[in-house]
């Protein structure tokens, strides 16, 4: 069985996306411990909540420094113990300390066909306004392991999604969500747990 966390930002659809592939059983041997947000107010903890899963906010606001917060939050990671942790939609950057930890065992979900579109800025609407300024034709969504650079650890799956002509910032991040995110990081999550991803070196090859 895998044990995961979660980390949420905002609305967690991506987090409603694991949810209900678990229950629909195109996600096995996976259980959720907790679910993890920066922010209090976050829909995703309600969602944790109505669906009896433990929901924790840990937020860089309520200690003194960023170092403070790394020690507390990779402490509470530790104390959680989960096989693997999911970012799904967290806009924190992970600590050192934590990667190294849980290293190879932290995944992100990114709206775009990285390396396009990613690092340091480019997140949630951001991704897709600059999408759409540059005039793309295809974008996507990636799914990998998280190392100590920003976006930059081994990919581990892509869905390439169609940009049509009238697209807004807003159209484009709904439809990369539905047609990408939301099929992706659940799949991905189910090869973990089921033992059908080999990672060599920073390469992620499924067998």
């Amino acid at each position: 069985m895998l044990r995961i966390v979660v980390c949420v930002s905002g609305g967690g659809t991506n987090l409603q996306a694991i949810m209900d592939a678990i229950d629909e059983g195109r996600i096995t041997n996976t259980e959720i411990l907790a679910v993890i947000s920066n922010n209090e107010r976050a829909r995703a903890l309600e969602r944790a909540r109505s669906h009896g899963i433990r929901s924790l906010c840990i937020s860089p606001r309520s200690y003194p420094d960023r170092e403070t917060f790394n020690r507390a939050f990779t402490d509470r990671m530790t104390e959680l113990a989960p096989d693997m942790v999911v970012l799904a939609g967290f806009l924190v950057r992970i600590p050192p300390q934590m990667v190294h930890a849980f290293s190879n065992r932290i995944v992100n979900i990114h709206p775009s066909l990285i390396p396009s579109f990613c690092g340091v800025g480019y997140y949630g609407l951001k991704v897709h306004e600059k999408a759409l300024e540059r005039g793309v034709k295809v974008t996507g969504a990636t799914v990998h392991f998280v190392n100590e650079g920003m976006d930059e650890g081994p990919i581990i799956a892509q869905k390439p999604v169609m940009v049509e002509q009238d697209d807004t910032p807003e159209s484009l991040q709904r439809r990369v969500m539905e047609e990408a995110e939301w099929v992706l990081l659940p799949r991905v999550i189910d090869d973990i747990a089921n033992g059908r991803l080999e990672i060599r070196g920073d390469h992620v090859y499924h067998r």
